[in-house]
């Protein structure tokens, strides 16, 4: 098995599985691979499927040159390690024929495959499977979240067969797929070109993939060969206050179990929030809209609102605090309870919007002037003696904006009725006192 005498391969291996000697030509090892892979095809020699194996990766080595060379100079740890270089596939190779999804330096396992080309270097860690997880959605108020809420759910969950437990046939026999051999799947060869050939692998069908398949005269009459049925479970969900969307409660085991060999599932429970009408959620904050008058906004406010957990809160302001247009204002622990410091909450914060007057809502001019005289006076503006008066008109963006920025006031429009003709004379601005 090891060479390395007389310039030899250092490792023999490969060679002795494609049954050819290390001096062999290319033409000879293709020979020998197709014969030996023709011989035990898992579909003619279902019993031989890890000898199969072995005989795809050895050619695979040995058809190419270069790995060919690396193996011959440094055997199969050289493979592993990919050579010095970095320009060969390495435990990419093991993964395609074995099962791994890649070899680690730590690991030297190739899934647990009695091919161990290693000579025993790795035991192989069996990792039980486990059914998949039964996820479901849990639809919330954000009072529900505030608060706190425990909810019943009920569930259909597969389990295994009473009277059978778990075999389909009779209680405690296991029954081997006669396809398969119990593997659950099958191994295919597919030519991709001249002299190249391609190994997949896929579910057995007559076992659906499970690998048994009890015979018709044997099934259990419970589950009818099945061997699992379903029932009605309750789960009680807790929800504790503070609870953030899309939280995932997990119940461990309470998921699917059809299959004695592999490990139930979870049962997960997706907390999703719905809208709420007035308040919106940051994390632990809360954010609302209030739209007062302009009235309100320069003389003081009062307004009424109902908190998540039922209680009026009044919220003031006070006159001569003014309340700028989309101002945000801060209510201190009226936010959301934290999940994890349940003594902490929140701030609740309030985004104003001021509802300004229509035109001329003063009935004279003598409303104005006391209007102004209560208000604060107006920086003065002086103007020069070139100044040009003109006036204003109300923004129209859909008709006067053809994304050309300010060019578009200064030409004429044919096409939309003619828009109005701005001239610019000499700038006027206020100076800021």
């Amino acid at each position: 098995m090891f060479g390395g005498g007389g310039g030899g391969p250092v490792d023999t291996t490969l060679y002795e599985t494609l049954n050819v000697s290390p001096s062999a030509t290319q033409a000879e090892i293709k020979k020998s691979y197709f014969k030996l892979a023709k011989e035990y095809h898992p579909d003619k020699n279902p019993d031989h499927g890890d000898k199969f194996k072995e005989i795809s990766f050895a050619y695979e080595i040995l058809s190419k040159p270069e790995t060919r060379q690396l193996y011959d100079a440094r055997g199969l740890e050289g493979i592993k390690e990919g050579g010095s270089g970095g320009g060969f596939p390495g435990g990419n190779l093991f993964s395609h024929f074995f099962g791994r999804g890649g070899m680690d330096d730590d690991d030297d396992e190739i899934g647990g495959h009695p091919f161990n080309i290693f000579g025993g270097m790795g035991g192989g860690r069996q990792h039980r499977r486990k059914h998949k997880d039964t996820v479901h959605v849990l639809q919330m108020t954000l009072e529900d979240l505030y608060n706190g809420k425990t909810t019943k759910l009920k569930l259909t969950r597969k389990s295994l067969c009473k009277t059978c437990e778990g075999s389909g046939g009779q209680k405690g026999q296991k029954y081997k797929c006669e396809t398969c051999k119990g593997r659950g799947v099958r191994m295919i060869i597919q030519q991709i070109g001249p002299g190249m050939i391609q190994q997949m692998q896929t579910a057995c069908e007559p076992c659906r993939g499970t690998g048994g398949k009890v015979p018709d005269n044997q099934k259990c009459k419970t589950c009818k060969g099945e061997r699992f049925e379903e029932n009605q479970i309750i789960i009680e969900v807790y929800v504790t206050p503070g609870t953030e969307n899309n939280a995932k409660i997990t119940f461990t085991g309470e998921g699917d179990h059809s299959d004695p060999d592999v490990e139930p599932g979870d049962v997960v429970i997706v907390i999703q929030q719905k809208d709420h009408p007035l308040f919106e959620r940051d994390g632990d904050d809360l954010h609302m809209k209030k739209k007062i008058t302009l009235n309100e906004a320069l003389c003081g406010f009062e307004f009424i609102v109902k908190h998540l957990d039922g209680h009026p809160l009044i919220i003031r302001g006070q006159p001569g605090e003014i309340i700028e247009p989309d101002a945000v204002k801060g209510v201190l622990a009226r936010g959301m309870p934290n999940k994890r410091r349940r003594d902490e909450k929140g701030d609740l914060f309030v985004h104003f919007e001021i509802e300004f007057p229509e035109d001329h809502f003063l009935a004279n001019e003598s409303g104005y002037a006391l209007l102004r005289s209560l208000l604060p006076i107006p920086r003065p503006c002086p103007v020069p003696p070139t100044a040009i008066e003109v006036s204003l008109m109300e923004y129209d963006e859909k008709k006067y904006s053809r994304g050309r920025g300010g060019d578009a006031y200064n030409e004429d429009s044919d096409e939309d009725g003619g828009g109005p003709r701005i001239h610019h004379g000499p700038g006027v601005s206020c100076q800021q006192q």
